[in-house]
């Protein structure tokens, strides 16, 4: 009985147990609570997607109503990956949290921030799931509002300049989300996705069609971070407590990534969007100027927590690169990349938070012979930089392989070529981190000690599974390219 109502549990499991974290009024007892609602999300996850390769497409009916009248929940291949990876993420990295967010959030707080975590957790379960979209909307709403509190929470007074700046950049694009969702109602009378992608082509008038999917695709490249609209994300990840900096790297832009192609694939379709709509050359040009530029920009950071989220913006450029494509190597490759770039970036900052547990500080010249005193923490900082260039046997290599052929197949080896630059800049700045810690005397660090290991062990469950799932490739990418199928199939 419990099963069929799995893809309602996924939701509604955390949502109760927000408020519980507040009434337990301490943080241990909230950590102890949010971790167990965490893993249970994720068993919920790993289930349903196992149902979704075993059976196909779930449906489920909220309140008995049919759709499009009532509110339904609808798994595939595509969503079914995506909440696996943020449920996966919010398991691994809520434990890390107990000993991380007592260091960095006032006594008084941690309660609250346990509450205010899993609303967030909530809001991107529910954009993935959902299959309406003014629930779209209302969960993104969800997941923002708590996500501007939570960075607000950082040790520094900037954590709340970053907060509003990301508050008022995340209303711009939840308004544009909300006016397309709008129109898009008020030519087919209904806000089903699936109902909507059977109405679009009938719509009497295509252009508030065409206003719709601009609204819509703005918004969620806001959203996404994409350049040149990524301007609420370095400071962002920077401010945020470790905790939240690697949450939102493993989480918030992958959700962003799958809006865009359920919206794009599966509502207006890729005639609609790469054919009557030029969305292929706006997305393909972004997307490599955000790979160079992000990259660039991070070859010249000496704060560490911005050096990776300039990062975050060169990889999100290789995740919509292979959106752009619109084939089936180029949606696997971006696909797959929102699964490895999670376990890749998600373990760097929980290093970093260990890093910033024992020194204090995460400057470049902080880190100066901490390899010696912090051996795990820094090797897992390394191998998850190795991974970030791609190199072979980890996660980040595999994702490059697939959009490298994606250029190759469609005669783009300038695509190509800059895909591989980005890589030799990454091994730069990654370089820079590498010499702080092995080539560099570190006299100031000579009373540091290896990171506790509540906080090693998550760390390095996501920098392991990126090494497996560089080498073991069956699991991942066989899922991506399901998906892939899925959404080109659903576009014709």
């Amino acid at each position: 009985m419990i099963a069929a109502h799995l893809p309602a549990l996924q939701v509604v499991v955390p949502l109760l147990a927000a408020p519980l974290c507040v009434l337990l009024r301490r943080g241990d007892r909230a950590w102890l609570l949010a971790t167990l609602v965490s893993w249970a999300a994720f068993a919920i996850a790993a289930m349903l997607l196992a149902q979704v390769l075993d059976t196909g497409t779930i449906a489920y009916r909220l309140g008995g109503w049919a759709p499009p009248w009532g509110i339904e929940y609808r798994l595939d291949a595509v969503n079914g990956f995506v909440l696996l990876v943020v449920s996966g993420a919010a398991a691994l990295i809520t434990p890390y949290a107990l000993l991380s967010v007592r260091r960095e959030v006032a006594p008084e707080r941690q309660h609250l921030f346990y509450a205010v975590y899993l609303l967030a957790l909530t809001g991107l379960l529910g954009m993935v799931i959902t299959g309406d979209a003014f629930n779209i909307y209302v969960f993104l709403e969800i997941s923002s509002l708590a996500s501007y509190v939570l960075i607000s929470l950082g040790q520094s007074r900037r954590a709340l300049t970053a907060a509003f700046q990301y508050l008022i950049l995340g209303t711009i694009g939840a308004t544009l989300i909300l006016i397309g969702i709008g129109l898009l109602y008020m030519m087919t009378g209904t806000l089903n996705l699936a109902d909507l992608a059977a109405r679009i082509p009938g719509a009497p008038d295509p252009r508030p069609i065409f206003a719709a999917f601009a609204f819509i695709t703005v918004g969620i490249l806001i959203k996404l971070a994409l350049f040149p609209l990524h301007l609420w994300l370095p400071n962002a990840y920077c401010h945020a407590p470790s905790v939240i900096s690697a949450f939102l790297a493993a989480t918030a832009t992958k959700v962003g990534a799958y809006l865009l192609l359920r919206f794009v694939f599966t509502v207006f379709g890729a005639d609609f969007a790469f054919e009557r709509l030029p969305l292929g050359e706006i997305l393909l040009p972004l997307s490599l100027i955000a790979i160079l530029a992000g990259s660039l920009v991070a070859l010249f950071q000496h704060d560490l927590k911005r050096l990776f989220a300039f990062s975050s913006v060169a990889q999100i450029g290789y995740l919509v690169l292979g959106i752009s494509f619109a084939s089936m190597s180029g949606l696997t490759g971006g696909i797959v990349h929102i699964f490895n770039h999670a376990l890749i970036k998600g373990g760097i900052f929980l290093a970093l938070g260990c890093v910033l547990y024992r020194v204090g500080s995460i400057e470049l010249s902080a880190l100066h012979g901490l390899g010696r005193r912090m051996p795990f923490t820094c090797a897992a900082l390394v191998v998850g930089g190795l991974g970030l260039v791609g190199v072979p046997a980890t996660a980040g290599f595999v994702s490059k392989w697939y959009l490298v052929q994606a250029a190759l197949e469609r005669g783009q080896w300038p695509v190509a070529a800059l895909v591989l630059i980005g890589s030799l800049i990454a091994l730069a700045y990654v370089g820079r981190v590498i010499e702080a810690l092995y080539f560099h005397p570190g006299d100031g660090n000579s009373e540091v000690r290896e990171a506790p290991w509540p906080l090693l062990v998550p760390t390095w469950l996501l920098i392991a599974g990126s090494l497996y799932f560089g080498i073991h490739t069956e699991l991942t990418v066989g899922v991506a390219e399901r998906a892939a199928a899925t959404l080109l199939e659903s576009a014709r």
